[in-house]
């Protein structure tokens, strides 16, 4: 399993066709990640929320708990 890079934003960025040069993830995955916080970023904005931190950490927790629990779920079987 490989660690998660953060990327050191765009202006550190740098590709090599596939790559990003500054945090080694393919630019597909990158460009996904900027697509779902961009999703969320619009969600907030459009439901009114005025705790965006509380939301984002929300989100952070549930996602942690649905990787654990699929996780769990595939090495079971």
């Amino acid at each position: 399993m490989q660690t998660f890079k953060p990327c050191l934003g765009k202006n550190a960025c740098r590709d090599s066709e596939d790559t990003c040069l500054a945090c080694g993830r393919p630019l597909t995955e990158v460009a996904r990640s900027r697509e779902f916080i961009d999703q969320l970023a619009e969600f907030v904005i459009a439901s009114g929320y005025a705790n965006v931190e509380e939301f984002a950490t929300y989100i952070a927790r549930k996602v942690v708990k649905k990787v654990e629990h699929r996780r769990e779920k595939l090495s079971s079987e």
